[in-house]
């Protein structure tokens, strides 16, 4: 699922961006995964129906959203790694700004707003309020602006990029991270 997921859309509210970057993650059988020993009340949304959006929040500071993939009840999901803005870019630089406390005065280059998981998360807003989210159709579980992934009708890449994925120790050389080749938005790693 996770090179399906190229070139389509997230969108919130007045906010969108093309998914140019993502990993993939298999429950019990990858020890990099959050599922990989079984299903706790923080991972329950990936245990879940797919089309949902798992969110984490990592290192005492940023969050992570991911799509939930498998079957109900089997451990499945692919990492948001990057986007490329499309519309609402003011939008993202106001909430990374207020998310990162950025006191430079340069504003963020549009490469910067959605190149990376956590940056990708602070220009859409997501946090753990959104874990569970319905992807599809775009309900809410609380009073914030909806959520979704579009297909505007731009096709996934027939080669997608492929590499190892990035910031893992266990499980770090399967080839589960896919990217569009050549856009400037995808974070950092190998990309060539």
């Amino acid at each position: 699922m996770a090179p399906r997921l190229l070139n389509k859309v997230l969108v919130r509210g007045r906010r969108a961006a093309r998914i140019v970057e993502v990993e993939a993650y298999e429950g019990a059988n990858d020890p990099s995964s959050h599922g990989h020993r079984g299903m706790t009340n923080r991972t329950r949304t990936m245990f879940g129906l797919p089309g949902h959006l798992y969110v984490y929040f990592t290192y005492g500071m940023h969050h992570c959203a991911n799509v939930v993939c498998g079957e109900d009840g089997v451990c499945s999901a692919v990492l948001l790694r990057a986007a490329a803005p499309l519309a609402g870019a003011g939008i993202m630089r106001r909430a990374r700004n207020a998310a990162s406390r950025r006191r430079s005065t340069e504003p963020f280059r549009s490469v910067d707003l959605c190149s990376g998981p956590a940056r990708l998360c602070q220009a859409f807003g997501l946090d753990r309020r959104d874990d569970g989210v319905d992807l599809v159709t775009a309900s809410s579980l609380t009073n914030r602006l909806p959520l979704v992934i579009a297909d505007d009708g731009t096709p996934p890449p027939d080669e997608p990029g492929r590499s190892g994925r990035i910031g893992v120790t266990r499980a770090p050389n399967r080839l589960w991270r896919f990217y569009v080749a050549g856009d400037a938005n995808v974070s950092g790693g190998p990309s060539a």
